[in-house]
């Protein structure tokens, strides 16, 4: 288990007795690319995650070492200087420490060794597990509590300082996830409920299609958001009280079609289709109809395929296998999208063969080997013991 090496690694390296604080990744069930735009969204926090063992240290300076992908040391000073650092998980601490010595937050001198089991690169949200957990763990060594709610916009504020401008929907996964519930979050006003996830006799698989991505570098991301503004901009010309595409019609598309581009109206519609998606996963959910849940998992696929286009052929694949197998009841890419896994429901007595049948159809048709995860439902951010 991973977390055991790296409380074990801590032991053996640093002179005191480890806090082990677990970050878990996040799944979307439904509500993609909505939450930007004050939509609404459905994910929940799971089990795999990202561990970091921290204590304090009478330096002034925050050492971390990672197992995440190959072993580096960097060393920040508190004051917000550091060396050059090689890993791209640095430029997250760094954008953090940054924004905590801006708002003078009384930074510790801390240890602190980190690893975990969320793929990289796979819309498990691993960014918003690994800025969540260093600042909670911060606040732990610090001893200066800052709010979940806090949390989140610190940890949004340096995934945009890094060039990925990104909603708020992963961090209040992460930060406020509940066992065995999905997580319901309106991202115009921030309030949210729990909704219990009891599909008794089916279980959820993420499938990952190994096409990695990496949101920050590539800039599609950003121009789903560039087309969703546009749009905004356009309506607000005779709805000036309009804020955000959460406020927008179909109606209201209709009426602006012939002074925009047709693919930003085409991605505007999507998001205002993928609000009503969520709102219909909710009351699905709750009446436990796991064949309605599977079709909204497929609609939301060939939506974000065809009119937001932001899957691949590889993840369009592995969605049209699950559509050919009695035992799935539907899959959808999850994630920004251009890479990534699968979240798939599938009947249980069925669930060997079915993700047999899924990976072998894949690598016949690709010649890629995907990997398989089950999933179980877990807390948000918390000291782990």
């Amino acid at each position: 288990m991973i977390h055991k090496e790296i409380t074990s690694y801590f032991k053996e390296n640093y002179t005191n007795l480890p806090t082990l604080i677990k970050a878990p990744g996040r799944i979307n069930l439904i509500g993609e690319h909505t939450d930007y735009n004050e939509g609404l969204v459905l994910p929940a926090s799971i089990e795999k995650g990202i561990y970091f063992a921290v204590s304090g240290n009478d330096q002034s300076n925050i050492l971390i070492e990672t197992f995440l992908t190959q072993p580096e040391k960097i060393v920040f000073q508190l004051n917000g200087d550091h060396k050059k650092f090689e890993a791209f998980w640095g430029n997250y601490f760094k954008a953090i420490i940054e924004i905590l010595v801006a708002r003078e937050y009384p930074l510790k001198g801390m240890d602190c060794v980190f690893g975990g089991d969320i793929p990289i690169g796979s819309g498990l949200s691993s960014s918003a597990a690994l800025c969540c957990g260093f600042i909670y763990a911060i606040t732990k060594i610090s001893g200066k509590e800052i709010s979940r709610e806090d949390i989140a916009l610190i940890a949004q504020e340096a995934e945009h300082k890094i060039g990925l401008n990104c909603g708020l929907m992963d961090q209040y996964a992460v930060l406020f996830g509940k066992k065995g519930n999905a997580f319901f979050l309106d991202c115009k006003d921030l309030s949210h409920n729990y909704i219990p996830i009891n599909l008794e006799g089916y279980s959820w698989v993420l499938i990952n299609s190994n096409i990695k991505h990496n949101l920050a570098v590539d800039s599609e991301y950003n121009k789903r958001r560039v087309s969703c503004e546009n749009i905004v901009k356009q309506v607000q010309k005779y709805k000036p009280e309009i804020t955000s595409l959460r406020e927008v019609t179909l109606e209201d598309i209709t009426k602006v079609e012939e002074d925009v581009n047709n693919i930003d109206a085409q991605r505007a519609k999507y998001v205002i289709e993928e609000n009503d998606r969520v709102r219909k996963m909710m009351k699905v959910l709750v009446e436990g109809d796991a064949k309605a849940v599977g079709g909204v998992l497929n609609e939301g696929h060939w939506a974000m395929s065809k009119q937001y286009e932001i899957t691949t052929s590889e993840l369009d694949a592995l969605v049209k296998i699950g559509e050919s197998l009695d035992g799935v009841l539907g899959s959808r890419m999850m994630g920004g999208g251009f890479g990534g896994c699968t979240i798939n429901l599938m009947k249980t007595d069925k669930l060997d063969t079915s993700i047999k049948s899924v990976l072998e159809q894949y690598k016949e048709q690709t010649t890629i080997d995907a990997e398989y995860y089950h999933l179980a439902i877990d807390d948000g951010v918390k000291v782990f013991e």
